[in-house]
C-alpha cells in the first residue's frame, strides 16, 4: 500500500533513503545540501519559506519524495506567477498558499521528483496533487525539473518553459573536445574571440590573482570573506541576503568537494567572489560579488575563470545560473528549463492553460532566435 507522508523538516527523512532516489550526480538535491539551508536559518516562514517535504512509502520503504515548501509569496523561485495570484485576488480566490517543489533561491536545473522509476514519479505527482487539493491548497508546482521527469506528470499539468545559457564542452556530444581555453576560443569567431582576450587582459593588467579553494581547503577567512561578498551583492540590487554565514560553513564540511570558491585576490585582500557547486559533471555558478568596480571584473570570476576550471578537470557543463543575454557572447548557448504546475480551480486551470501554450511558443521562438547569434563558427556547438 502506498502512503504519502508530509514532513516539517527534512531531517525527518532519513538521508540515506533520501540519496538513494537519486544518482547524486547534482549537489543541490542532496539532503546535506537542502537540510543545511533548514538547519542555518536560510529559509525562514516570513520569506515565505515554509519546509513541507513530501515523501512515498511502499510499507517501509522509501519509493519517491520531493523537496517541497509551502509558499505564501513567490519571492526566490524564478518561474513567476505573479499575474496568476493577481487573477485569483481579482476573483476573491486565495492563491496562497501553494505547495512548491523546488530548491530555494535557485534555478538550477535538476532532479525534483526522486523515484525508484517512472511510475514510483507519477504516483508521487498523483498523491502530491490530491493532497493539495485536500488541503484546500491553490496549486502545486514543481521548477527546474529535466525533461524525463516532466515526462512522467500526469495528464492535466500545465507546462512552462523558460532559457537560461550554458556552456557546453563539445565533448558532451562525443565530439573533439576543448583541451584548453585556447581550444574554446579558437571555436568562436574572431570578432568574439578578440573581445574575449581584450577583458581578460585588462584584468590580467591589474595584477589580480584568482584562486580556486575547495570546501575541504577553506579557510575560515575564505568563508567570511564570500559570505560578505555574497551579502554585500544581495543589498547593493535592493535583495535580503538569505544565505547564513553558518550555511557556507555547513557546505564546507559537510559537501567539501563540492564547494568551490573563485577568489579575486589584490596582494592579501580578496576584492571580488564566486560560490560554486560542482557536480559529477557539471559546475554550477550561484553567487557572486565585488568590493570594487573594475571592467571585466563581473565576467572573469564568474565565466571564464569557471570555464577554467571545468577544462581543467574535465567538467563537460557550466550552469552560471538565471538570465542574462550578455553571457551569450562569451559562449553560453541557449537552453530550455521547464516547470509543471497543477491547479487545483478547473476553470482558472484552463484559462491558465491556454497562456501557457503560448508562452512555451514565445519561449521556443527565442530560444531559436538567440541560436542566430551564437559566437561559434561552426554551428555544430
Amino acid at each position: 500500500m502506498l502512503t504519502l507522508t508530509l514532513h516539517d523538516a527534512l531531517r525527518e527523512i532519513p538521508a540515506q533513503a533520501w540519496d538513494a532516489l537519486h544518482d547524486q550526480s547534482n549537489p543541490l538535491i542532496c539532503h546535506a545540501f537542502l537540510d543545511g539551508l533548514e538547519r542555518t536559518g536560510c529559509l525562514r516562514p516570513r520569506w515565505g519559506w515554509t519546509p513541507r517535504h513530501a515523501a512515498l512509502w511502499y510499507g517501509d520503504t522509501l519509493i519517491a519524495a520531493a523537496p517541497a515548501y509551502l509558499k505564501d509569496n513567490s519571492h526566490g523561485e524564478f518561474v513567476f506567477d505573479h499575474a496568476w495570484a493577481n487573477a485569483y485576488a481579482r476573483h476573491g480566490l486565495d492563491y496562497f498558499p501553494k505547495w512548491l517543489v523546488a530548491v530555494p533561491y535557485s534555478p538550477v536545473p535538476g532532479p525534483r521528483l526522486l523515484a525508484r522509476g517512472s511510475a514510483a514519479r507519477a504516483q508521487l505527482c498523483r498523491h502530491m496533487a490530491e493532497e493539495a487539493a485536500r488541503r484546500g491548497w491553490s496549486s502545486l508546482h514543481i521548477n527546474f525539473l529535466p525533461d524525463h521527469e516532466a515526462a512522467d506528470c500526469p495528464e492535466g499539468w500545465l507546462a512552462r518553459q523558460d532559457v537560461q545559457f550554458h556552456w557546453r564542452n563539445p565533448a558532451a556530444e562525443g565530439l573533439e573536445p576543448w583541451r584548453t581555453f585556447d581550444d574554446f576560443l579558437a571555436a568562436l569567431t574572431h570578432k568574439k574571440r578578440k573581445n574575449i582576450r581584450a577583458e581578460r587582459q585588462r584584468v590580467a593588467c591589474t595584477g589580480i590573482r584568482f584562486d580556486h579553494v575547495r570546501g575541504a581547503e577553506a579557510c575560515e577567512s575564505d568563508l567570511a570573506d564570500m559570505h560578505a561578498l555574497y551579502c554585500a551583492g544581495f543589498i547593493e540590487k535592493g535583495n535580503s541576503p538569505a544565505l547564513t554565514l553558518e550555511f557556507f560553513h555547513h557546505l564546507a564540511s559537510r559537501l567539501p568537494h563540492a564547494l568551490v570558491l573563485i577568489l579575486a585576490r589584490a596582494g592579501r585582500e580578496t576584492i571580488a567572489g564566486a560560490l560554486c557547486l560542482r557536480g559529477t559533471d557539471r559546475l554550477y555558478g550561484r553567487y557572486w560579488g565585488s568590493r570594487v568596480e573594475l571592467p571585466g571584473l563581473h565576467f572573469e570570476t564568474c565565466y571564464y575563470q569557471g570555464i577554467e576550471l571545468c577544462l581543467r578537470e574535465g567538467l563537460h557543463h557550466f550552469e552560471p545560473g538565471a538570465q542574462g543575454e550578455h553571457k551569450l557572447a562569451r559562449g553560453f548557448l541557449p537552453r530550455t528549463t521547464h516547470s509543471r504546475h497543477w491547479l487545483t480551480d478547473l476553470e482558472f486551470r484552463d484559462a491558465i492553460g491556454r497562456w501557457c501554450v503560448q508562452e512555451v511558443q514565445a519561449t521556443e521562438q527565442y530560444r531559436r532566435s538567440a541560436l542566430l547569434h551564437a559566437p561559434f563558427r561552426d554551428p555544430c556547438y
